[in-house]
């Protein structure tokens, strides 16, 4: 029997969708427009990268539409009233209040983490990642000529966890000087306790490794749990050797905004960085970009709240349907994130995750192979989307399992 409750709570979501769906379209969006040169066919139901078909909050909408008015797009600096909006979401939401000295502005996460690797670390240096992890990891360490050390996670029937004895081995043994910590954890899904960071930190203080904490999707953690900035972990114990960067761009759709955000603590690794950004690092400011981050931050939480209810129904509805219809596919638990793994190799041979997925049921996934090359059956699902595609993609996936049966 449905309570009231739920009820309410089926209204609001589909509240939220109606007014805040869009069409992505013939719009240059990667995410749909470059189907065929990411997946060779253009044909494909796009549930792939983290980018979503809802608008923006209004008040982003409306701070952007203010300032494209004005006409005028000349240099531009980032004002205070953005970093006390920022502290204020950072310290609301998480207990972490931030200065505006220790903040430097980026182009994005990913731009970011090049930064990082050219600063803090030499070609040759060994840096660690935690797969079935975010592949641009992969991609910084490889393309940057570092060693790449892993320390793979294991599957305990949906949910990863970390092996911290193999996690400080690899690290002793590799003599690793850099950490990339994903936290939530994309594509696992897990939302670190303070006592795994803590894990995590401890050893890294022990054998002297930077920890670069990427924290993008800090506002997506559901239920009992919740998401612990590493430089509050132990009270801030651990600030000395941790720069963090986040941005709202995962939370409330702008990516393309190019605009994500550096915390540094220690003045040392500050200055370092500031001496590398002055060499390296000639960009100005994104208007665009400081201004709607600044106003996700003032406006967007009940939008944001809205967001989080429709990725948990749509998460509920391929929980329910895998278990009834598919029950030898596994579904990752989903403590963040919008982004769970589906384990497909109870009826799949690994090596027909394509032909299965791509070519029978006409989707575009994430593969699992690529956050690790021991995770080939393993697919990423994009659940900040309007429910018709999560449900529209479940059904041609139990349609052609029911063809294999």
């Amino acid at each position: 029997m449905i309570t009231y409750g739920r009820k309410r709570w089926i209204l609001d979501i589909q509240s939220f969708v109606d007014k805040y769906y869009v069409e992505r379209r013939n719009t240059n969006s990667t995410k749909w427009d470059l189907l065929e040169e990411r997946f060779g066919d253009p044909d494909l139901l796009p549930i792939w990268v983290a980018d979503m078909e809802f608008k923006a909050p209004e008040g982003v909408i409306d701070a952007l539409t203010e300032r494209v008015q004005h006409g005028a797009y000349g240099y531009s600096f980032i004002p205070d009233s953005y970093y006390e909006t920022y502290s204020s979401w950072m310290e609301k939401h998480f207990g972490y209040k931030v200065e505006k000295e220790w903040c430097r502005p980026a182009t994005g996460v990913v731009s970011a983490l090049y930064w990082f690797m050219n600063c803090y670390t030499e070609e040759g240096d060994a840096v660690i990642i935690t797969p079935p992890v975010y592949y641009p990891f992969f991609n910084v360490i490889k393309e940057l000529d570092r060693k790449l050390v892993t320390a793979d996670m294991t599957d305990n029937d949906g949910r990863f966890e970390l092996d911290f004895d193999l996690f400080e081995q690899q690290i002793e043994e590799n003599d690793v000087k850099l950490f990339i910590l994903c936290s939530p954890h994309n594509p696992a899904g897990r939302v670190w306790t303070e006592d795994e960071l803590e894990q995590m930190l401890s050893i890294c203080e022990k054998h002297d490794v930077l920890v670069i904490a990427d924290e993008i999707h800090q506002d997506f953690a559901y239920g009992e749990h919740k998401h612990v900035p590493a430089p509050v972990v132990a009270g801030g114990k651990y600030t000395d050797r941790i720069v963090l960067v986040n941005a709202a761009s995962k939370s409330f759709n702008l990516p393309g905004l190019l605009h994500a955000n550096i915390v540094i603590e220690n003045d040392d690794l500050r200055q370092q960085f500031d001496n590398y950004a002055g060499q390296h690092i000639q960009s100005e400011k994104n208007i665009l970009g400081h201004i709607a981050t600044e106003a996700a931050y003032e406006t967007g939480e009940a939008w944001l709240d809205g967001l989080r209810s429709v990725i948990l129904s749509n998460y509920d509805y391929i929980k329910k349907q895998f278990a009834e219809h598919i029950p030898e596919a596994k579904v990752s638990k989903l403590e963040g994130t919008y982004l769970p793994l589906i384990n497909l190799r109870g009826f799949l041979d690994p090596e027909d995750t394509k032909a299965f997925v791509q070519e029978k049921c006409k989707l575009a996934v994430d593969y699992g192979e690529w956050f690790g090359e021991d995770y080939e059956g393993y697919i990423r699902l994009n659940l900040a989307t309007h429910p018709k595609f999560v449900k529209e993609a479940v059904n041609r996936m139990v349609e052609e399992y029911k063809k294999l049966k």
